[in-house]
């Protein structure tokens, strides 16, 4: 036999096997289920802002380091026709965040931790060299360029009261926090001596002026409140704000919207007879108006959220969103000053809407099976819109609409590497039949490669908030991709207290907890058990903060429907949180206010799964947070006491850095670990 031939022979054959090999390997490279690891390295896009002459598009980017269990923040730009992505200003540490162009174009400021607390940097655009303008010992931050270029606006820490060192100079070594009111701390923080005041300072430099001097309240308002919450009229002669200056802080919503005046150094609250939130404030191009939004009921945290319109010449308030049943997330003026274009829920997706400020007309002019709530700016010209958008199957990611046509295209795609080879779960919308006929929303997600022949277990996923709707949104922990990834089907239920169903809806949780909200989420669980491929003995229920408190109020309630609970920062016991959390406004509405008051036993009795502590059987996990002060991490040793002295099988995670949230990125990974093995364990047969 020909030597060379065998040799061919064997070549080929050789080289048929490297290619059936490098086809298994391009198989598997392209049928990966995503991964908590996976996940948790995906960059995080935010804070996009368009070029005065609408070339670039400036954003914030945070990269994941599950080694170095941190995510680092720096910024970059990108033409809004998409391409390259470019990194701007960067330093050799720290983290740079919050960049805004000048009014020209020519430059740039951003707030950069690479000397220590944050501080503002200048540098011209594109590949200048960043000089630093402040030197504020704690840090500043929220900031923003007058329109004329003159003036930076931002917020830093100002100390007007004693510590107890102050006060005690011989015991300066000395631990110790003392109050003579409530609240005492908030969200993740001790009440401390220092409030957060609103400045302006030339951006060259030169003398720094506090807008609020020896007011003992803050601005933005705490935890959530940032840079929208301050607005320059457009000659820059005048600077808005909002701010709670209430005597009761812990029982009161009741913020407004104040005006000063640069020449007369006048401060004027232009919402002093609205007493529930009013913040976000805008002046419109044209000088004429101040949109602002506003929640109309005291006390209430979840109200409508509604646009509203400040006339600067008559003092007059109209609501804008009149004719929408439906909440105010985000909004920008057009540069006509014509219209605004605004953001808002519509049942569980998140459209772009049009308002015309002199019909109060509206129309929705971008929407899909996704959430477009990422923040909106929009071009000098008013040709495009610039905005974030995410779904269940993808994180954010910047896009432009044509706001002639409306037709949207994508500008960056950060993940698109990472996330193209992911097989993807199917979404399907589902209406169930409440117990009491009321229709619910809910969201199914089936496994990648989903066999309706085959049994799947059931996750039953508790949306928290307590109002806050589960719509088409990515999340780093609660991700439902994630959960059907892992071979369960996962059912979200839109119960009453979800937004983007009207306020009507919206309302019907407050003073029922224990009522209809729970029966809308056990009716979802029913009506998926109708079907075959439903494994009955797999059933779980999952959930956070309000969606931790249901899960702990199916546990006494559900008559062994379910096999494993998880629960995370969930309320236990709603008379011991009274006492307990900090926002006391936040009790008093939704559980018509304290245990000892006797109008409020049915709710207590109804509501708190503590009185249903006797029934607990089923396993559970519970994870919390040492610095989570809105639901304590005692309400979980309470939870998990019970199921320990009843001999359930329990598990309980704390992470004593942590808040309300886990956010380090190595915590995140156990958490998930932890989660899904427990799912498995009790629920996987």
């Amino acid at each position: 036999m020909n030597k060379n031939k065998c040799s061919n022979r064997g070549w080929i054959i050789l080289s048929s096997l490297i290619i059936a090999l490098a086809a298994i390997n391009l198989v598997s490279a392209e049928s990966k289920l995503l991964t908590p690891e996976i996940l948790l390295n995906l960059k995080r896009i935010s804070d996009h802002q368009i070029s005065p002459d609408g070339k670039w598009v400036l954003f914030n980017m945070g990269v994941p380091s599950i080694t170095d269990n941190k995510t680092s923040k720096h910024n970059y730009f990108v033409s809004v026709n998409g391409g390259e992505i470019k990194e701007i200003g960067k330093g050799e540490k720290g983290a740079d965040f919050s960049a805004r162009w000048s009014p020209d174009g020519k430059k740039i400021a951003f707030l950069s931790t690479r000397n220590g607390a944050p501080q503002i940097f200048t540098m011209d655009f594109p590949d200048g060299t960043p000089i630093q303008r402040t030197s504020v010992e704690a840090g500043v931050d929220n900031i923003s360029w007058s329109p004329d270029g003159q003036y930076f606006s931002y917020t830093a820490e100002v100390k007007l009261l004693q510590t107890a060192a102050d006060k005690y100079p011989a015991l300066p070594k000395v631990n110790v926090k003392m109050y003579e009111s409530i609240p005492v701390r908030h969200w993740d923080d001790w009440e401390d001596e220092t409030y957060s005041h609103l400045f302006i300072m030339p951006s060259n430099g030169g003398t720094v002026l506090d807008l609020m001097p020896n007011e003992k309240w803050d601005c933005p308002l705490k935890p959530f409140g940032g840079a929208e919450e301050i607005g320059w009229s457009p000659d820059s002669k005048e600077i808005a704000y909002s701010s709670r200056k209430v005597e009761k802080y812990a029982e009161s919503t009741n913020s407004d919207v104040y005006t000063y005046n640069l020449a007369s150094k006048e401060t004027k609250n232009i919402t002093p007879k609205m007493p529930g939130y009013d913040k976000d404030p805008s002046y419109s191009p044209d000088g004429n108006w101040i949109a602002f939004t506003s929640m109309e009921r005291a006390g209430f945290e979840s109200d409508k959220n509604r646009l509203m319109l400040y006339n600067r010449k008559s003092g007059e308030i109209s609501e804008l969103t009149k004719t929408l049943d439906q909440w105010e997330e985000q909004y920008v003026w057009s540069p006509d000053s014509k219209f605004i274009y605004m953001v808002a829920g519509d049942s569980a997706i998140v459209p772009i809407y049009k308002f015309d400020i002199q019909t109060g007309g509206w129309k929705v002019i971008y929407s899909g099976m996704f959430n477009c709530d990422g923040g909106l700016s929009i071009s000098n010209d008013g040709k495009s819109l610039i905005f974030e958008r995410r779904s269940m199957l993808q994180p954010f990611e910047i896009y432009s609409l044509n706001l002639t046509n409306y037709e949207a295209k994508q500008i960056t795609n950060v993940n698109g590497s990472a996330l193209e080879s992911i097989l993807k779960p199917e979404i399907k919308q589902r209406i169930v039949t409440s117990n009491d006929g009321a229709k619910v929303h809910c969201w199914v997600l089936y496994p990648p490669n989903f066999d309706s022949k085959k049994k799947y277990p059931l996750i039953t996923y508790c949306q928290g908030g307590p109002q806050s709707t589960i719509n088409q949104f990515f999340s780093y922990r609660w991700n439902l991709m994630l959960m059907a990834s892992q071979g369960y089907i996962v059912v979200a239920p839109n119960r009453r207290g979800m937004p983007g169903f009207g306020q009507k809806w919206n309302d019907a949780i407050s003073l029922d907890w224990g009522g209809k909200p729970m029966q809308d989420i056990m009716s979802a669980t029913d009506d998926m058990l109708k079907e075959s491929y439903i494994d009955p003995k797999g059933l779980s229920a999952v959930g956070a903060s309000a969606g931790g408190y249901a899960v702990f109020w199916l546990a006494g309630n559900h008559n062994r429907k379910y096999s494993a609970f998880i629960s995370h920062c969930g309320v236990f016991n709603c008379e011991s949180m009274y006492g307990e959390t900090e926002e006391l406004w936040f009790t008093n509405w939704e559980y018509g206010g304290p245990y000892w008051d006797k109008k409020n036993d049915d709710f207590y009795a109804k509501s708190s799964p503590i009185h249903f502590a006797q029934n607990w059987t089923t396993p559970i996990m519970i994870s919390t947070g040492g610095k989570d002060f809105r639901i304590p991490y005692t309400q979980s040793l309470q939870a998990f006491t019970v199921a320990q002295v009843k001999n359930i099988p329990s598990k309980l995670i704390f992470f004593p850095e942590e808040s309300h949230w886990i956010l380090k990125p190595q915590e995140q990974i156990l958490w998930h670990k932890e989660f899904y093995e427990f799912l498995d364990k009790y629920t996987k047969h």
